[in-house]
């Protein structure tokens, strides 16, 4: 499963991989227009997720999996051979997202249906922290690809990495879910589970910065390396690989340690570490690049560290019967944060000068450091 999730991820973010660098200049975007373009697939992601992760305590979540993950790898591509602008690019990206919506989370329910144990929380956390080898690979690929062979054959190249997980699919045995009672799409146990919603509201907190993060990080560090006169350790292609590729221990490490130091406190810490990270890169965009890029490594490892901790916190505090519904609000409203990160944060770029201008990346930076506070304020109000 955690092989079939990294191939799964691989066309997941190249398309912010190669924005600044190709998409941007080929078709004369600003910040807010390329940020909307990215957003498209958490937009769509957004949509469709309701019902196809609700429908997993229905029907065997296999079956949705292996659909969403073939129509995944059939989107990429397809933009890749016929996108010609940034409408129909963020129209077959919508598309994409729909698709992994049927992928990412019941892919963890196909997972936690077939384990045995009473504490699935370990084996949550690796398959979560995969999400970031993953992304890590898609960061490499798609720059590679598109640097020597053209933005279009990175997305088309990228498009075949789903297929691993078809093949997952279609190995593992089949698993009939304990009936479910009530409507498909009624959620009114899950807002009834005030625990869950904690976890989930702060997860939404940590994707709408995460996703910004990583909408924006090549951008970022080609900045950098500009205003330095190319005089930077390390060039935009490999720092997005490894900042992307160390989150999948820092997920792992961040649910160890909730585990023994209790799960609402350990996230809470974390979350309040990447404000105060985000804060010193906000005034240190102009410091030497060696400091900065410091502070880009340990802001690479707050940012994921609390994720396995939040989705095994939310899996642990649903009902059995309603495990599938608290799944779908839990990435439902994750990626509708996302969305909202990537264009808030091409949004603010524009607002305080663009992305060739110092002020605009400080304010980024310091619109993730305001927000990421809100994420310990929920998990405060789901213990009153």
């Amino acid at each position: 499963m955690c092989l079939g999730q990294v191939g799964n991820l691989v066309p997941h973010v190249i398309l912010q991989a190669i924005m600044a660098r190709h998409l941007m200049p080929a078709w004369g975007l600003s910040a807010t227009e390329a940020g909307l373009m990215a957003s498209a697939y958490a937009l769509g992601y957004m949509l469709a997720v309701p019902v196809l992760v609700t429908l997993t305590d229905r029907i065997d979540a296999r079956l949705i999996l292996t659909g969403g993950s073939a129509a995944s790898g059939l989107c990429t591509i397809g933009l890749g051979l016929f996108a010609d602008g940034a409408l129909s690019a963020a129209l077959f990206w919508g598309l994409a997202g729909m698709s992994f919506a049927g992928a990412y989370m019941p892919g963890l329910k196909a997972m936690t249906d077939r384990l045995s144990g009473a504490d699935p929380s370990r084996a949550i956390a690796f398959y979560t922290s995969c999400f970031a080898l993953g992304v890590g690979l898609s960061f490499l690929l798609g720059q590679v690809i598109a640097d020597r062979f053209g933005w279009r054959a990175a997305f088309v190249v990228t498009g075949f990495g789903p297929l691993v997980m078809v093949a997952v699919g279609l190995w593992l045995k089949p698993v009939a879910p304990k009936p479910s009672g009530g409507r498909l799409l009624d959620f009114r146990p899950v807002f009834a589970n005030r625990q869950a919603l904690g976890y989930i509201f702060a997860y939404s907190i940590h994707c709408l910065e995460l996703y910004g993060w990583r909408t924006w990080i090549v951008g970022f560090w080609s900045f950098i390396a500009a205003s330095r006169g190319g005089l930077v350790p390390i060039d935009a292609l490999a720092l997005s690989f490894l900042v992307s590729v160390i989150s999948m221990p820092a997920s792992l490490i961040g649910n160890e340690l909730a585990m023994r130091f209790g799960r609402h406190a350990t996230i809470a810490r974390i979350m309040n570490a990447a404000s105060l990270i985000a804060i010193a890169i906000a005034i240190g965009v102009e410091a030497p690049p060696a400091l900065l890029l410091c502070l880009v490594f340990l802001y690479a490892v707050a940012i994921p560290a609390d994720s396995g901790a939040l989705t095994a916190g939310m899996s642990a505090a649903a009902t059995t019967s309603h495990r599938g519904a608290t799944m779908a609000l839990h990435t439902t409203m994750g990626f509708a944060f996302s969305a909202i990160g990537a264009w808030s944060s091409g949004l603010m770029l524009d607002l305080a000068g663009g992305p060739a201008s110092a002020s605009g990346w400080r304010a980024m930076f310091g619109l993730f450091a305001v927000i990421g506070l809100a994420g310990p304020l929920a998990l405060w109000w789901s213990r009153r």
